[in-house]
């Protein structure tokens, strides 16, 4: 359908700021014009080891994103996350709630990731994001190559979009740093496992934790860091394919 195929492969060395190009080329393209309502989503918290996968659904209304003072006369623009530093981000999260028309989290929790894997409960994930918007939108703005949300939703997928795309960077911050603090909340009560730094990916002072102490509940436990664990190895889970999408065994 015109508007949902990507148009180009963004070019190298292109600007990180992100922008409103893709959001233009799908008002001009999908009946509605401005008027179509754009949910950019985007993920935190794949990778890693523990904790939720989070998801946040942003929808603007086309106005010039916050900016932040920089060094001299510069600014900091809104992109990806992991662009950002950990002080940007977090003044991006304070402005950009009452600048946006509407946003949303979801989340999977580690054992519905295991229960279900992760491309499952990365699209529960959306859909409760998307789902908790005061409004449907007419399309749905996903950073990546993979439509992991399928029907009934109209879908965009586009490589960098994080980068490129103000509604989906919007997204990339708000989801990170609700995540991070949801992890900095857990190393209060898991101390040692080092949450509030590496927010449950696989860092040294982590992975010496696993070997000490074990898995915590907030651990997911169908990954295979397990294997590497003889002596927290019987606690993996085991999704039965057999059995059908949802159901695990213990072995």
């Amino acid at each position: 359908m015109p508007g949902l195929d990507p148009a180009t492969t963004p070019q190298e060395g292109a600007p990180r700021v992100a922008g409103y190009e893709i959001e233009d080329e799908l008002r001009t393209a999908l009946p509605g014009g401005r008027d179509v309502r754009i949910a950019g989503v985007d993920e935190v918290g794949r990778g890693a080891w523990a904790g939720p996968v989070v998801v946040c659904a942003a929808v603007t209304d086309l106005s010039p994103p916050p900016v932040l003072p920089g060094r001299g006369k510069r600014t900091i623009g809104l992109t990806d996350s992991k662009l950002l530093t950990q002080a940007h981000r977090e003044s991006f999260a304070e402005l950009l709630p009452a600048w946006l028309d509407a946003h949303a989290i979801g989340a999977s929790t580690p054992e519905e990731i295991d229960e279900v894997g992760m491309t499952e409960a990365l699209r529960r994930a959306a859909v409760r994001a998307l789902k908790a918007l005061p409004f449907a939108p007419d399309v749905v703005l996903l950073d990546g190559k993979h439509d992991f949300l399928r029907s009934p939703w109209r879908v965009r997928c586009e490589v960098k979009a994080d980068q490129r795309s103000v509604t989906v960077a919007a997204a990339s911050v708000l989801a990170k740093v609700h995540r991070d603090r949801l992890m900095a909340d857990l190393d209060t009560e898991f101390p040692g496992y080092g949450f509030a730094d590496s927010a449950g990916y696989p860092s040294p002072v982590h992975q010496r934790a696993l070997e000490e102490s074990g898995p915590t509940p907030h651990h997911r436990l169908s990954w295979s860091y397990l294997d590497d664990l003889p002596r927290w190895r019987h606690l993996k889970r085991h999704r039965d394919p057999l059995a059908g999408e949802g159901q695990l065994s213990l072995l």
